[in-house]
């Protein structure tokens, strides 16, 4: 008896939600920013559109005595930064051949989950690989937000380096308009984590909170590396160490009042004016970064369907994203923290 595409497609809706739960939870980005609000969902639109605020709207009027004249000029201070959505999808197939050789729904079904885990395994990788890395040979149109092709989502430069480099993110060039909210921060701990590790970061959290309205950093993500290096710090200033497994089996700690992850996809070497040298570390705070995503096609599947002039019947898991930014001077980079001393 053939097995009807309404079971094989109520076997894919039936897994969809716990295999996204499950990206999300194993990849330390992903789970931050649905944690911290960075997830945001767009009912539609050809591109997203984010104000970018350039310069003070008004002038402060002092009042000594009560009858100043009051200063009414204002400015258009917003330039719209504008992202093209990335569009991507996998298809779940399987063949007539499959079915004769697998006998009954069960043993179809099993294999109609194995696919959509691997589908789901695959993006989750390649995802978090361009999030973090830009070097995703798949999901290329997903952005980085550094504006060039060094790797990473931020800038691996100081803000003066950034707006002579003149980058383009959101349409916006940073060379055109190099206001806080446009230029990440920058910590380079040379090579030398003991000695410069902690106090780097503290200035680099310090410089990410203190120009922004949007709170704090949230979460900082580590290269192994780095992360135990931060570790090894800790124990030697007889610091608190409050570390803890989480599901997925991430360890976590903390910094101040964010959380520390380990990222096995950073510790990479990137170019930039400065030399060559490994990335790190992200500080992240997801009121200034968002993971955009269409409602209607967030790993949203398909029905089954016979596919024409083959004996395979296909789903499809569609996804519309795209990394924006709203303030990047809430968010760091930390680089070349690889040694301990």
């Amino acid at each position: 008896m053939a097995i009807s595409n309404d079971l094989l497609s109520s076997t894919l809706y039936s897994i969809r939600d716990g295999e996204v739960d499950e990206l999300f939870q194993k990849v330390a980005f992903l789970d931050n920013a649905k944690r911290y609000g960075g997830i945001e969902y767009e009912d539609g639109g050809i591109k997203i559109q984010r104000p970018l605020s350039i310069a003070e709207h008004s002038q402060i009027t002092n009042l000594p005595t009560g009858y100043e004249a009051v200063n009414l000029a204002v400015k258009d201070v917003l330039q719209p930064a504008i992202y093209e959505w990335a569009d991507f999808t996998a298809p779940i197939v399987i063949t007539k051949k499959e079915e004769l050789e697998n006998k009954g729904e069960k043993a179809i079904v099993k294999i109609v989950e194995a696919r959509m885990r691997s589908v789901m395994g695959m993006l989750r990788r390649e995802l978090n690989k361009q999030l973090l890395r830009g070097n995703s040979t798949i999901l290329t149109t997903v952005n980085t937000l550094n504006g060039d092709v060094l790797g990473g989502f931020l800038e691996a430069e100081t803000k003066t380096q950034q707006g002579i480099a003149g980058n383009t993110v959101g349409g916006i060039s940073k060379q055109t308009y190099p206001v806080n909210g446009w230029l990440n921060q920058f910590a380079d701990i040379q090579g030398n984590f003991g000695t410069n590790g902690i106090l780097g970061m503290q200035q680099m959290a310090i410089q990410a909170n203190t120009v922004t309205h949007m709170g704090e950093i949230q979460c900082v993500l580590l290269s192994e590396a780095a992360m135990a290096n931060y570790r090894r710090a800790l124990f030697a200033q007889e610091r608190y160490i409050n570390e803890k497994t989480l599901d997925g089996g991430r360890m976590q700690l903390a910094f101040g009042g964010a959380v520390v992850e380990q990222d096995l996809e950073l510790g990479f070497t990137y170019n930039a004016s400065t030399g060559a040298a490994p990335l790190s570390g992200y500080f992240l705070n997801f009121d200034g970064v968002k993971l955009c995503m269409h409602k209607d096609a967030d790993f949203a599947v398909s029905p089954f369907e016979h596919v024409s002039g083959t004996t395979a019947r296909a789903a499809q898991l569609y996804v519309k994203m795209q990394l924006i930014a709203d303030h990047l001077g809430s968010q760091g980079l930390l680089v070349d923290g690889e040694v301990y001393n």
